[in-house]
């Protein structure tokens, strides 16, 4: 069974920083890409930032660009994301995601996995 565990996030002052990572565990045969959303409480989930596993491709919302900085170790199945220069508007629940082929075919189709979810809060 596949799980994505999060770690990190909690309350940080406005203009703190916090980090982020996911694991990626049980029986994977390759993962594609990993990143990271958000669902801020009455809005729709967004993307922070993603990036591919291998080529380390990276996709950065520009309201988080220059600010927030994604990374993965590929060998680890893990996904990084350091967050600089935290406003109140980065307030939400994170979730990590994860598109992989699970198992140990590579005939296995592509599926979407994501964690539970960690909170960032920003205040003063």
């Amino acid at each position: 069974q596949v799980q994505l565990v999060e770690s990190g996030g909690g309350l940080v002052q406005p203009g703190g920083s916090l980090s982020l990572s996911c694991l990626a565990t049980g029986t994977i045969f390759s993962i594609y890409e990993m990143g990271w959303y958000r669902q801020a409480p009455g809005k729709q989930r967004e993307l922070v930032a993603t990036t591919t596993m291998n080529a380390g491709r990276t996709n950065v919302a520009p309201a988080v660009d220059g600010r927030f900085t994604i990374s993965r170790d590929k060998d680890k199945n893990t996904v990084f994301l350091q967050m600089t220069k935290l406003k109140p508007e980065d307030t939400a629940v994170y979730y990590c995601y994860a598109d992989l082929i699970p198992g140990t075919s590579s005939w296995a189709p592509n599926e979407d996995y994501w964690g539970q979810g960690t909170q960032v809060t920003v205040s003063s």
